[in-house]
Protein backbone atom coordinates (compact mmCIF):
# COMPACT_ATOMS: atom_id res chain seq x y z
CA UNK A 1 0.00 0.00 0.00
CA UNK A 2 1.33 3.55 -0.26
CA UNK A 3 3.09 5.07 2.21
CA UNK A 4 1.85 8.85 1.68
CA UNK A 5 -0.96 10.17 -0.20
CA UNK A 6 -1.05 13.77 -0.96
CA UNK A 7 -4.36 15.73 -1.64
CA UNK A 8 -4.81 17.93 -4.13
CA UNK A 9 -7.94 20.13 -2.97
CA UNK A 10 -9.21 21.68 0.59
CA UNK A 11 -12.42 22.23 2.15
CA UNK A 12 -14.63 18.84 3.03
CA UNK A 13 -13.25 16.76 0.14
CA UNK A 14 -10.04 16.95 1.57
CA UNK A 15 -11.33 16.17 5.11
CA UNK A 16 -12.64 13.07 3.44
CA UNK A 17 -9.61 11.24 1.95
CA UNK A 18 -7.23 12.42 5.20
CA UNK A 19 -9.56 10.35 7.15
CA UNK A 20 -9.82 7.40 4.65
CA UNK A 21 -6.28 7.27 4.68
CA UNK A 22 -5.87 7.47 8.62
CA UNK A 23 -8.04 4.33 8.97
CA UNK A 24 -6.01 2.84 5.93
CA UNK A 25 -2.43 3.42 7.81
CA UNK A 26 -1.64 6.17 5.44
CA UNK A 27 0.13 9.05 5.96
CA UNK A 28 -1.03 12.44 4.52
CA UNK A 29 -0.02 15.56 3.46
CA UNK A 30 -2.32 18.58 2.42
CA UNK A 31 -1.70 21.59 0.63
CA UNK A 32 -2.82 24.49 1.13
CA UNK A 33 -3.32 28.25 -0.31
CA UNK A 34 -2.13 31.13 2.01
CA UNK A 35 -5.62 31.53 2.47
CA UNK A 36 -5.78 28.10 3.65
CA UNK A 37 -3.31 28.28 6.35
CA UNK A 38 -5.60 27.54 9.11
CA UNK A 39 -7.83 25.48 7.04
CA UNK A 40 -9.07 22.12 8.94
CA UNK A 41 -7.55 19.61 6.81
CA UNK A 42 -4.09 21.39 6.85
CA UNK A 43 -4.40 20.49 10.60
CA UNK A 44 -5.38 17.06 10.21
CA UNK A 45 -2.93 15.95 7.84
CA UNK A 46 0.44 14.36 8.64
CA UNK A 47 2.25 17.09 6.80
CA UNK A 48 1.23 20.16 4.80
CA UNK A 49 2.80 22.56 2.30
CA UNK A 50 1.61 26.02 1.15
CA UNK A 51 1.61 25.93 -2.45
CA UNK A 52 0.78 29.15 -3.59
CA UNK A 53 -1.54 32.28 -2.79
CA UNK A 54 -5.19 32.13 -2.99
CA UNK A 55 -6.43 32.21 -6.80
CA UNK A 56 -6.87 28.77 -7.54
CA UNK A 57 -4.87 29.06 -10.53
CA UNK A 58 -2.07 29.94 -8.26
CA UNK A 59 -2.49 27.32 -5.80
CA UNK A 60 -4.83 24.50 -6.23
CA UNK A 61 -4.14 24.52 -10.07
CA UNK A 62 -0.48 25.04 -10.21
CA UNK A 63 0.63 21.37 -11.41
CA UNK A 64 4.37 22.40 -10.81
CA UNK A 65 3.78 23.16 -6.95
CA UNK A 66 1.51 20.25 -6.61
CA UNK A 67 4.38 18.14 -8.07
CA UNK A 68 7.19 20.28 -6.18
CA UNK A 69 4.93 19.49 -3.13
CA UNK A 70 5.06 15.66 -3.49
CA UNK A 71 8.72 15.60 -4.64
CA UNK A 72 9.73 17.21 -1.35
CA UNK A 73 7.12 15.07 0.83
CA UNK A 74 8.23 11.63 -0.89
CA UNK A 75 4.56 11.37 -1.17
CA UNK A 76 3.63 8.24 -3.77
CA UNK A 77 0.60 8.88 -4.65
CA UNK A 78 -2.12 12.00 -5.71
CA UNK A 79 -5.63 12.14 -4.64
CA UNK A 80 -7.14 14.73 -6.31
CA UNK A 81 -10.64 14.68 -4.62
CA UNK A 82 -13.36 16.60 -7.14
CA UNK A 83 -12.93 19.97 -9.07
CA UNK A 84 -9.62 21.62 -9.47
CA UNK A 85 -7.69 19.22 -11.35
CA UNK A 86 -9.42 16.21 -10.80
CA UNK A 87 -10.54 15.68 -14.27
CA UNK A 88 -7.09 17.03 -16.32
CA UNK A 89 -5.98 14.69 -18.25
CA UNK A 90 -2.81 16.37 -18.37
CA UNK A 91 -2.37 16.53 -14.73
CA UNK A 92 -2.65 12.87 -14.91
CA UNK A 93 0.11 12.37 -17.36
CA UNK A 94 2.16 14.72 -15.52
CA UNK A 95 1.79 13.08 -12.22
CA UNK A 96 2.36 9.45 -13.80
CA UNK A 97 5.49 10.80 -15.20
CA UNK A 98 7.05 11.26 -12.40
CA UNK A 99 6.47 8.13 -11.19
CA UNK A 100 3.68 8.96 -8.42
CA UNK A 101 0.20 7.37 -8.89
CA UNK A 102 -2.43 9.18 -9.70
CA UNK A 103 -5.74 7.91 -7.88
CA UNK A 104 -8.31 7.91 -10.35
CA UNK A 105 -9.18 6.82 -14.29
CA UNK A 106 -5.95 6.67 -16.90
CA UNK A 107 -5.34 10.35 -18.26
CA UNK A 108 -6.62 8.91 -21.93
CA UNK A 109 -10.51 7.77 -20.29
CA UNK A 110 -9.90 11.36 -18.63
CA UNK A 111 -9.48 12.77 -22.06
CA UNK A 112 -12.43 10.89 -24.20
CA UNK A 113 -14.97 11.46 -21.43
CA UNK A 114 -14.45 15.23 -20.92
CA UNK A 115 -15.15 16.23 -24.12
CA UNK A 116 -18.35 15.93 -24.70
CA UNK A 117 -19.13 15.09 -28.10
CA UNK A 118 -16.56 12.41 -28.09
CA UNK A 119 -18.03 11.12 -24.44
CA UNK A 120 -21.61 10.82 -26.48
CA UNK A 121 -19.76 9.06 -29.04
CA UNK A 122 -18.15 6.44 -26.94
CA UNK A 123 -21.32 5.98 -25.23
CA UNK A 124 -22.82 5.06 -28.20
CA UNK A 125 -20.75 2.90 -29.20
CA UNK A 126 -20.58 1.09 -25.94
CA UNK A 127 -24.01 0.49 -25.94
CA UNK A 128 -25.76 3.24 -23.59
CA UNK A 129 -28.48 4.73 -24.69
CA UNK A 130 -27.70 8.51 -25.78
CA UNK A 131 -30.12 12.01 -26.30
CA UNK A 132 -30.56 11.92 -29.92
CA UNK A 133 -28.24 14.80 -31.31
CA UNK A 134 -25.85 15.82 -33.33
CA UNK A 135 -22.95 13.10 -34.68
CA UNK A 136 -20.48 15.95 -33.26
CA UNK A 137 -19.46 19.61 -32.99
CA UNK A 138 -22.02 21.97 -35.37
CA UNK A 139 -20.97 25.06 -36.82
CA UNK A 140 -22.94 27.77 -37.76
CA UNK A 141 -23.40 26.43 -41.97
CA UNK A 142 -24.98 23.21 -40.91
CA UNK A 143 -26.85 24.11 -37.25
CA UNK A 144 -30.66 25.28 -38.87
CA UNK A 145 -30.76 21.65 -40.80
CA UNK A 146 -29.34 19.90 -37.76
CA UNK A 147 -32.07 21.02 -36.03
CA UNK A 148 -34.49 20.39 -38.01
CA UNK A 149 -33.46 16.73 -38.19
CA UNK A 150 -33.46 16.31 -34.29
CA UNK A 151 -36.64 18.89 -34.10
CA UNK A 152 -37.30 21.43 -31.85
CA UNK A 153 -36.61 22.18 -28.69
CA UNK A 154 -33.01 21.75 -28.80
CA UNK A 155 -30.32 22.28 -26.25
CA UNK A 156 -26.52 23.46 -27.32
CA UNK A 157 -24.04 22.70 -24.94
CA UNK A 158 -20.55 23.43 -24.77
CA UNK A 159 -17.72 20.27 -25.75
CA UNK A 160 -15.09 21.11 -22.79
CA UNK A 161 -17.82 22.58 -20.66
CA UNK A 162 -20.11 21.62 -17.37
CA UNK A 163 -22.06 23.95 -15.02
CA UNK A 164 -24.48 25.10 -17.67
CA UNK A 165 -22.13 27.80 -19.06
CA UNK A 166 -22.17 27.58 -22.78
CA UNK A 167 -25.65 26.13 -22.65
CA UNK A 168 -28.52 27.26 -24.45
CA UNK A 169 -32.27 26.14 -24.92
CA UNK A 170 -33.67 26.94 -28.44
CA UNK A 171 -37.45 26.87 -29.30
CA UNK A 172 -37.40 27.32 -32.72
CA UNK A 173 -35.66 28.21 -35.85
CA UNK A 174 -35.34 32.04 -35.09
CA UNK A 175 -33.56 32.03 -32.45
CA UNK A 176 -31.30 29.51 -33.13
CA UNK A 177 -28.13 31.13 -34.73
CA UNK A 178 -28.32 33.80 -32.13
CA UNK A 179 -28.09 31.29 -29.20
CA UNK A 180 -25.80 29.14 -31.14
CA UNK A 181 -23.46 32.38 -31.13
CA UNK A 182 -24.18 33.15 -27.68
CA UNK A 183 -23.21 29.69 -26.48
CA UNK A 184 -20.16 29.58 -28.56
CA UNK A 185 -18.89 33.00 -26.95
CA UNK A 186 -19.40 31.30 -23.45
CA UNK A 187 -17.98 28.49 -23.76
CA UNK A 188 -14.49 29.87 -25.25
CA UNK A 189 -14.79 32.36 -22.86
CA UNK A 190 -15.36 29.60 -19.58
CA UNK A 191 -13.48 26.55 -21.38
CA UNK A 192 -10.90 28.30 -24.23
CA UNK A 193 -12.82 25.71 -26.08
CA UNK A 194 -15.78 27.39 -28.19
CA UNK A 195 -16.83 24.01 -30.18
CA UNK A 196 -20.60 23.08 -29.20
CA UNK A 197 -22.97 20.00 -30.10
CA UNK A 198 -26.96 19.99 -30.18
CA UNK A 199 -29.36 17.02 -28.93
CA UNK A 200 -32.85 17.05 -27.95
CA UNK A 201 -33.88 18.82 -25.32
CA UNK A 202 -36.25 16.93 -22.99
CA UNK A 203 -39.24 19.40 -21.03
CA UNK A 204 -39.43 17.25 -17.68
CA UNK A 205 -36.81 14.87 -17.05
CA UNK A 206 -35.37 13.39 -13.83
CA UNK A 207 -31.39 13.70 -13.81
CA UNK A 208 -30.15 9.93 -12.81
CA UNK A 209 -26.88 9.04 -12.24
CA UNK A 210 -24.86 5.43 -11.79
CA UNK A 211 -22.39 4.45 -9.34
CA UNK A 212 -19.32 2.65 -11.39
CA UNK A 213 -16.70 0.98 -9.48
CA UNK A 214 -14.05 -0.60 -11.43
CA UNK A 215 -10.43 -2.81 -11.04
CA UNK A 216 -7.42 -3.35 -12.72
CA UNK A 217 -8.68 -7.34 -13.13
CA UNK A 218 -11.66 -6.91 -15.24
CA UNK A 219 -14.12 -6.23 -12.59
CA UNK A 220 -16.54 -3.65 -13.01
CA UNK A 221 -19.77 -3.11 -10.94
CA UNK A 222 -22.22 -0.79 -10.13
CA UNK A 223 -23.42 0.60 -7.03
CA UNK A 224 -26.88 1.74 -8.22
CA UNK A 225 -28.09 5.30 -9.01
CA UNK A 226 -28.49 8.86 -6.99
CA UNK A 227 -31.26 11.09 -8.06
CA UNK A 228 -29.57 14.60 -8.76
CA UNK A 229 -33.27 16.25 -10.29
CA UNK A 230 -32.91 19.22 -7.35
CA UNK A 231 -30.73 22.02 -9.45
CA UNK A 232 -30.76 25.56 -9.15
CA UNK A 233 -28.57 27.30 -12.53
CA UNK A 234 -27.87 23.48 -13.33
CA UNK A 235 -25.89 22.93 -10.26
CA UNK A 236 -26.87 19.77 -7.75
CA UNK A 237 -28.91 20.89 -4.61
CA UNK A 238 -29.80 17.83 -3.25
CA UNK A 239 -29.31 14.33 -3.92
CA UNK A 240 -31.33 10.72 -2.75
CA UNK A 241 -30.40 7.20 -3.22
CA UNK A 242 -31.73 5.51 -4.45
CA UNK A 243 -34.09 7.16 -6.70
CA UNK A 244 -37.67 7.52 -5.98
CA UNK A 245 -38.57 7.40 -9.93
CA UNK A 246 -37.16 3.72 -10.45
CA UNK A 247 -38.18 0.29 -9.54
CA UNK A 248 -35.43 -2.46 -8.52
CA UNK A 249 -36.13 -3.63 -12.41
CA UNK A 250 -35.05 -0.85 -13.93
CA UNK A 251 -32.13 -0.24 -11.60
CA UNK A 252 -30.81 -3.57 -12.30
CA UNK A 253 -31.02 -2.95 -15.85
CA UNK A 254 -29.42 0.84 -16.60
CA UNK A 255 -26.73 -0.73 -14.00
CA UNK A 256 -26.08 -3.39 -15.74
CA UNK A 257 -25.54 -1.90 -19.09
CA UNK A 258 -23.22 0.50 -17.22
CA UNK A 259 -21.06 -1.86 -15.52
CA UNK A 260 -20.36 -3.87 -18.96
CA UNK A 261 -20.06 -0.72 -20.57
CA UNK A 262 -17.26 0.39 -18.52
CA UNK A 263 -15.64 -3.34 -18.45
CA UNK A 264 -15.75 -2.55 -22.53
CA UNK A 265 -13.68 0.47 -22.04
CA UNK A 266 -11.58 -1.26 -19.51
CA UNK A 267 -12.37 2.00 -17.15
CA UNK A 268 -10.21 1.53 -13.44
CA UNK A 269 -11.23 3.65 -10.24
CA UNK A 270 -14.23 4.93 -9.35
CA UNK A 271 -16.71 6.96 -12.03
CA UNK A 272 -20.11 8.20 -12.67
CA UNK A 273 -22.05 8.18 -15.60
CA UNK A 274 -24.75 10.72 -16.14
CA UNK A 275 -28.61 10.39 -17.67
CA UNK A 276 -31.64 12.25 -18.40
CA UNK A 277 -34.51 10.17 -17.49
CA UNK A 278 -38.24 10.91 -18.98
CA UNK A 279 -41.01 8.93 -19.97
CA UNK A 280 -39.38 5.39 -18.69
CA UNK A 281 -35.83 6.12 -21.12
CA UNK A 282 -32.42 6.80 -20.22
CA UNK A 283 -30.13 9.54 -21.74
CA UNK A 284 -26.63 9.73 -21.49
CA UNK A 285 -25.23 12.98 -20.94
CA UNK A 286 -22.12 12.88 -19.53
CA UNK A 287 -19.62 10.65 -17.29
CA UNK A 288 -17.64 12.60 -14.48
CA UNK A 289 -14.13 10.76 -14.06
CA UNK A 290 -13.91 11.56 -10.55
CA UNK A 291 -15.46 11.40 -6.84
CA UNK A 292 -19.00 12.94 -6.73
CA UNK A 293 -19.53 15.71 -4.14
CA UNK A 294 -22.85 13.34 -3.23
CA UNK A 295 -20.82 10.06 -3.26
CA UNK A 296 -21.56 9.34 0.78
CA UNK A 297 -25.01 8.80 -0.26
CA UNK A 298 -24.26 5.80 -2.27
CA UNK A 299 -22.33 4.80 0.27
CA UNK A 300 -24.58 4.86 3.30
CA UNK A 301 -26.96 2.91 1.01
CA UNK A 302 -24.10 0.09 0.29
CA UNK A 303 -21.59 0.33 3.54
CA UNK A 304 -18.72 0.53 0.72
CA UNK A 305 -16.18 2.90 1.75
CA UNK A 306 -15.42 4.78 -2.22
CA UNK A 307 -12.45 6.90 -1.16
CA UNK A 308 -10.96 3.55 0.57
CA UNK A 309 -11.52 1.26 -2.27
CA UNK A 310 -10.14 4.59 -5.26
CA UNK A 311 -7.17 3.63 -2.84
CA UNK A 312 -6.58 0.39 -3.27
CA UNK A 313 -7.52 0.25 -6.72
CA UNK A 314 -5.36 2.79 -7.81
CA UNK A 315 -2.32 0.61 -5.97
CA UNK A 316 -3.74 -2.22 -8.17
CA UNK A 317 -5.88 -4.39 -5.54
CA UNK A 318 -8.53 -6.61 -6.64
CA UNK A 319 -12.24 -5.04 -5.56
CA UNK A 320 -12.48 -8.81 -4.25
CA UNK A 321 -16.55 -8.20 -5.24
CA UNK A 322 -19.07 -9.27 -7.65
CA UNK A 323 -22.19 -7.29 -8.41
CA UNK A 324 -23.94 -10.08 -6.48
CA UNK A 325 -22.18 -8.88 -3.50
CA UNK A 326 -23.93 -5.21 -3.99
CA UNK A 327 -26.95 -5.44 -1.88
CA UNK A 328 -28.97 -1.78 -1.45
CA UNK A 329 -30.22 -1.14 1.86
CA UNK A 330 -32.49 1.44 3.05
CA UNK A 331 -32.81 4.79 1.55
CA UNK A 332 -29.98 8.09 1.66
CA UNK A 333 -30.36 12.37 0.80
CA UNK A 334 -27.70 14.92 0.84
CA UNK A 335 -27.89 18.58 1.47
CA UNK A 336 -25.33 20.51 0.24
CA UNK A 337 -25.20 23.16 2.79
CA UNK A 338 -23.23 26.13 0.86
CA UNK A 339 -22.32 29.70 2.78
CA UNK A 340 -25.07 31.83 0.71
CA UNK A 341 -28.38 33.50 1.02
CA UNK A 342 -31.12 30.90 0.78
CA UNK A 343 -33.39 33.65 -1.01
CA UNK A 344 -30.83 35.55 -2.73
CA UNK A 345 -27.99 32.99 -3.35
CA UNK A 346 -25.55 35.40 -2.52
CA UNK A 347 -21.78 33.97 -1.37
CA UNK A 348 -21.63 34.36 2.07
CA UNK A 349 -17.92 34.48 2.90
CA UNK A 350 -16.77 35.13 6.87
CA UNK A 351 -16.51 33.95 10.61
CA UNK A 352 -18.37 30.60 11.63
CA UNK A 353 -19.07 32.54 15.44
CA UNK A 354 -20.98 29.36 16.14
CA UNK A 355 -21.22 25.51 14.55
CA UNK A 356 -23.19 22.62 15.61
CA UNK A 357 -24.18 19.85 13.68
CA UNK A 358 -26.70 17.38 13.63
CA UNK A 359 -25.88 13.51 15.38
CA UNK A 360 -27.74 10.85 15.98
CA UNK A 361 -28.47 7.16 14.31
CA UNK A 362 -27.86 7.30 10.33
CA UNK A 363 -26.86 10.88 10.60
CA UNK A 364 -23.55 11.88 8.83
CA UNK A 365 -21.85 15.86 8.12
CA UNK A 366 -18.85 16.05 6.22
CA UNK A 367 -17.52 19.41 6.59
CA UNK A 368 -13.96 21.36 6.90
CA UNK A 369 -15.81 23.95 8.75
CA UNK A 370 -15.59 24.65 12.71
CA UNK A 371 -16.32 27.24 15.35
CA UNK A 372 -13.81 30.60 14.35
CA UNK A 373 -13.06 29.53 10.95
CA UNK A 374 -13.19 32.17 8.66
CA UNK A 375 -15.17 31.04 5.43
CA UNK A 376 -12.31 32.64 2.56
CA UNK A 377 -14.16 34.54 -0.77
CA UNK A 378 -11.44 32.71 -3.19
CA UNK A 379 -13.71 29.06 -3.82
CA UNK A 380 -16.90 27.56 -3.80
CA UNK A 381 -19.33 28.25 -0.95
CA UNK A 382 -19.90 24.29 0.05
CA UNK A 383 -18.61 24.56 3.82
CA UNK A 384 -20.67 20.81 4.71
CA UNK A 385 -23.06 18.09 3.44
CA UNK A 386 -25.57 16.99 5.23
CA UNK A 387 -26.49 13.27 4.87
CA UNK A 388 -29.21 11.27 6.11
CA UNK A 389 -30.12 7.55 6.18
CA UNK A 390 -33.08 5.85 7.06
CA UNK A 391 -34.51 1.98 6.71
CA UNK A 392 -37.22 3.76 4.17
CA UNK A 393 -37.69 7.19 2.56
CA UNK A 394 -40.13 7.91 4.70
CA UNK A 395 -38.01 7.42 7.48
CA UNK A 396 -34.93 9.49 5.85
CA UNK A 397 -37.51 12.31 5.25
CA UNK A 398 -38.39 12.27 9.06
CA UNK A 399 -34.38 12.42 10.00
CA UNK A 400 -33.19 14.88 7.55
CA UNK A 401 -35.92 17.49 8.81
CA UNK A 402 -34.54 16.78 12.48
CA UNK A 403 -31.27 17.18 11.14
CA UNK A 404 -31.95 20.49 9.40
CA UNK A 405 -33.64 21.71 12.54
CA UNK A 406 -30.51 20.75 14.55
CA UNK A 407 -27.94 22.47 12.30
CA UNK A 408 -26.71 25.36 13.59
CA UNK A 409 -24.30 27.85 12.06
CA UNK A 410 -24.09 31.15 12.91
CA UNK A 411 -21.98 34.07 11.58
CA UNK A 412 -22.81 33.48 7.95
CA UNK A 413 -25.68 32.99 6.22
CA UNK A 414 -25.98 29.10 4.48
CA UNK A 415 -28.71 27.23 2.59
CA UNK A 416 -30.28 25.77 5.59
CA UNK A 417 -33.56 27.20 5.54
CA UNK A 418 -33.97 26.57 1.68
CA UNK A 419 -34.18 22.57 2.48
CA UNK A 420 -36.51 23.30 5.75
CA UNK A 421 -39.25 24.76 3.09
CA UNK A 422 -38.22 21.88 0.49
CA UNK A 423 -38.85 19.45 3.61
CA UNK A 424 -42.86 20.75 3.52
CA UNK A 425 -43.24 20.53 0.01
CA UNK A 426 -45.58 17.44 -1.17
CA UNK A 427 -43.61 17.10 -4.91
CA UNK A 428 -40.61 17.06 -2.64
CA UNK A 429 -42.26 14.62 0.05
CA UNK A 430 -43.89 11.92 -2.84
CA UNK A 431 -41.06 12.53 -5.04
CA UNK A 432 -42.88 14.07 -7.75
CA UNK A 433 -39.90 16.55 -9.07
CA UNK A 434 -37.39 16.59 -12.17
CA UNK A 435 -34.67 18.98 -13.23
CA UNK A 436 -36.74 22.23 -13.31
CA UNK A 437 -38.67 21.97 -10.80
CA UNK A 438 -36.44 23.49 -7.78
CA UNK A 439 -36.00 26.74 -10.04
CA UNK A 440 -39.87 26.78 -10.45
CA UNK A 441 -40.38 26.70 -6.99
CA UNK A 442 -37.81 29.12 -5.95
CA UNK A 443 -39.61 31.40 -8.88
CA UNK A 444 -43.32 31.07 -7.71
CA UNK A 445 -42.09 31.52 -3.48
CA UNK A 446 -39.67 34.78 -3.97
CA UNK A 447 -40.37 37.58 -2.14
CA UNK A 448 -41.95 40.67 -4.17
Amino acid sequence: MFDKVLIANRGEIAMRVVRACREMGIKTVAVHSTADANAMHVRMADESVCIGPPAAKDSYNNIPALIAACEITNANAIHPGYGFLSENARFAEIVTAHNITFIGPTAEHIRIMGDKVEAKRTAKMLGIPVVPGSDGAVLEADAIAVAAEIGYPVLIKAASGGGGRGMKVVQHEGELLSQLSLAKNEAKSAFGDDTVYMEKYLSTPRHIEVQVLCDMHGTALHLGERDCSLQRRHQKVLEEATSPALNESQRSEIGTIVANAMLKLGYIGVGTVEFLYENGEFYFIEMNTRLQVEHPITEMITGLDLVREQIRVANGAPLGLTQADIEFRGHAIECRVNAENAVTFKPSPGLIRNWHVPGGLGVRVDSAAYAGYSIPPYYDSLIGKLIVHGRNRTECLMRLRRSLDEFVVDGVDTTIPLFQRLMLEPDFQNGDYHIHWLEEFLARTAPA
